[in-house]
C-alpha cells in the first residue's frame, strides 16, 4: 500500500501536555553522551542565564514521537510501520527545552513522495508551552521501504 498524498497539509489533534523533568534530562543527556554541565547541574545552567538544566537539542524526539504516532499509526494514510526507517530529523529552535517546561506538540504532514518505489513522508510538528509559547519546529522524515 503507497502512502495517500492527499494527506499532505493534514494536522493532527496537540498531545496531551509533557512535564519536562531534570531527571528526564539528565537521563537523556547521559544515554546519549552528552557531558556538557549545563544538561545535568541546575547551577551550571543557571549560570548560563537558563532556569533550570537545558535538555540536549535531539531531546524533543521523546515528545514529538507520541504527536507523530498519531500520524504513523492513521491507517488511512497507508503507513506500514515494519517497513519503515528513519530518514532524516531537523530541529529549528526558539529557545532551548528547559527542565520545568509544560509542553505541547502539533503535528502535520509536509509532504508525501515515491521514489523507486519506496513512500517519502515528511513531518512537522510543531512544539510549544502550553500557553502558547513557540519552543522548536521538529522535523522527521522517515521511508516505507517497497515491498520485495
Amino acid at each position: 500500500m503507497s502512502l495517500d498524498p492527499s494527506f499532505v497539509g493534514r494536522s493532527y489533534p496537540p498531545t496531551a501536555p509533557y512535564q519536562v523533568g531534570r531527571e528526564k534530562i539528565r537521563e537523556f543527556a547521559t544515554a546519549i553522551g552528552a557531558a556538557d554541565a549545563a544538561y545535568h547541574d541546575p547551577e551550571a545552567a543557571r549560570a548560563l542565564g537558563h532556569p533550570d538544566v537545558v535538555a540536549p537539542p535531539t531531546f524533543p524526539q521523546v515528545l514529538t514521537m507520541a504527536a507523530n504516532a498519531q500520524i504513523v499509526e492513521d491507517p488511512a494514510l497507508g503507513v506500514d510501520y515494519s517497513r519503515v526507517v528513519h530518514g532524516d530529523q531537523r530541529f529549528a529552535y526558539t529557545r532551548p527545552v528547559v527542565a520545568g517546561d509544560e509542553l505541547v506538540c502539533v503535528s502535520s504532514i509536509d509532504e508525501i513522495t515515491t521514489r523507486g518505489g519506496h513512500g517519502f513522508l515528511t513531518t512537522r510538528t510543531e512544539v510549544a508551552t502550553v500557553a502558547g509559547e513557540p519552543v522548536v519546529t521538529v522535523w522527521s522524515k522517515i521511508v516505507v521501504r517497497r515491498e520485495a
